[in-house]
């Protein structure tokens, strides 16, 4: 969610990129580029319910895959 009084970063001893590089990693943190992107275009609730559970079935299918034992190599005899 965005932070209702702003995102601020101070600048210290002129160093402006630095100062830069902060922001960015805030903004990037705060995911508020990703909200803005959502917003600019009107979505269905069922497409929005529909790609929440698509996202959630591919992160339990990543973890189980995680969960697996690796496959016992085959030697050629």
């Amino acid at each position: 969610m965005i932070n209702p009084k702003g995102t601020k970063v101070f600048v210290k001893d002129g160093n402006v990129e630095k100062a830069l590089r902060k922001f960015k990693k805030k903004v990037q943190k705060s995911d508020i580029l990703q909200e803005v992107r959502g917003r600019q275009h009107y979505e269905k609730p069922s497409t929005t319910r529909q790609l929440k559970r698509t996202a959630a079935k591919r992160r339990w299918e990543r973890y189980v895959r995680s969960q697996q034992l690796p496959t016992k190599p085959r030697s050629s005899w």
